[in-house]
């Protein structure tokens, strides 16, 4: 079958279509395993799961000292030019070593307060020892992820990214099966080896033609460059995961466990849809935005992608809140809480994706303050008001306060973008 010609006339439509199958394939098989999920572990194991996903979360900055964007702007831009390509790879190697040490050293040492901190319990000390063992290849996956989104190498990346699901997914279903919760978190936990090795499987010829192992030296010529990038990447991939730990604690101690899984749940299903434009933002936006330096053309480019982007969104969000009772009744029988949260979370998550698109011209840019500012400021809004509206409207309120620091966000990310062309207009005017 043809793809028509619209489609193969935009390059972000290519990628967002194929994107699309791939996010259908992933919600589709998520949906069966969080069915299994709910019989066996109910929401309380699926609170404990949400704790470890955001610990891995944190891991993926931290392991690789949150080069991954500086990565794949300086893939795009470096891709011919093997001497920077060298100086790059060697101040991530560096870089690497760095991060996966300290990781791996905290949470070997500090496996009995983090399991406490985490699940408020010492009886999971033993995966997070395992975790710092798999600490090494979070970094590696972070790393020749960087590499295939700097190159937009989009259909080995749908390819990848599908294949390590499925077998991630495979195994997560045997643990299950096997020792229930403790299976479930165990292949979790070792997810990110499955990845590293499918990625080298199908794309080692193309990692080894840019990244030239064998000349890696200890020498850190880029690190100023990158360690803008680093700064970003801790603030949001660092802050987020400890927010959102600290949220389902709160919940737990102020409501209850199950409450504490029906928000983990929720924001599961948003994860899965937000994987949607979270793989276009690397593969295409940053790239993108990277070589744009006028408002005219930037202008002309968000435009472009709104127009691409919203109305899919859209239209996947309506369909999504009208078919949550359904959802509910199939993925999380029984969890009817969770049917007012849908319109907070899809709203605000809407709101959310036209905001990323515009704060990705932070990071293209390299506009650390900007981004800094924004992401710290997002998320005290939505720690507080979260804390102070779950006393009014229970967990509904946690994700009432998701909608209302996405609008004011949005609001903030805009004025400052604008703030940023006025600026170079006025360089412009007075060179």
């Amino acid at each position: 079958m043809k793809i028509p010609q619209f489609i193969r006339g935009n390059l972000l439509l290519k990628m967002t279509s194929l994107n699309a199958v791939v996010i259908i394939i992933r919600l589709l098989i998520s949906g069966v395993v969080q069915r299994l999920l709910t019989e066996y572990v109910g929401p309380v194991g699926q609170y404990k799961i949400g704790q470890l996903r955001s610990l891995s979360q944190l891991l993926t900055s931290v392991a690789s000292l949150g080069t991954f964007n500086g990565i794949i702007k300086y893939i795009a831009e470096y891709k011919k030019d093997e001497i920077q390509l060298q100086k790059l790879f060697s101040t991530v190697f560096v870089f690497t070593i760095i991060g996966t040490s300290v990781s791996a050293s905290v949470l070997l040492f500090f496996s009995t307060e983090i399991s406490i901190y985490l699940f408020s319990t010492s009886d999971y000390s033993y995966l997070i020892k395992l975790t710092a063992v798999i600490v090494p290849f979070i970094a590696m996956q972070r790393v020749f992820n960087g590499v295939v989104n700097g190159l937009s190498e989009y259909k080995k990346y749908a390819k990848i990214d599908l294949i390590s699901y499925f077998i991630s997914i495979g195994l997560t279903i045997v643990f299950l099966f096997q020792y229930n919760l403790a299976g479930v978190l165990i292949a979790i936990a070792i997810t990110p080896v499955i990845q590293v090795l499918v990625m080298l499987f199908f794309f080692y010829k193309v990692l080894r033609e840019y990244i030239q192992f064998k000349n890696l030296k200890l020498e850190t010529p880029m690190a100023r460059a990158l360690l803008a990038f680093t700064v970003m990447s801790f603030v949001s991939s660092i802050l987020l995961p400890i927010v959102e730990i600290d949220i389902r604690s709160m919940l737990d101690d102020r409501l209850s466990g199950r409450d504490a899984g029906i928000w983990t749940n929720l924001t599961f299903i948003s994860q899965n849809y937000m994987v949607f434009s979270g793989s276009l933002f690397t593969l295409y936006v940053i790239p993108k935005f990277a070589g744009i330096y006028e408002y005219k053309e930037f202008k002309k480019e968000v435009i472009s992608i709104y127009k691409t982007l919203l109305p899919l969104f859209a239209g996947g969000m309506i369909l999504v809140f009208l078919s949550r009772n359904i959802i509910i009744e199939l993925i999380y029988p029984g969890q009817v809480e969770m049917a007012p949260l849908f319109k907070w979370q899809l709203m605000g998550d809407f709101i959310r994706l036209a905001s990323l698109i515009l704060a990705h011209q932070f990071l293209a840019k390299k506009l650390v303050f900007n981004f800094i500012f924004t992401e710290i400021f997002s998320l005290s809004v939505f720690y507080g008001l979260a804390y102070y509206l779950v006393g009014i409207y229970e967990v509904e309120g946690v994700v009432i306060a998701h909608f209302i620091r996405c609008l004011i966000t949005f609001c903030v990310i805009l004025y400052l973008v604008l703030r940023y062309f006025k600026k170079q207009g006025n360089k412009l005017e007075t060179n």
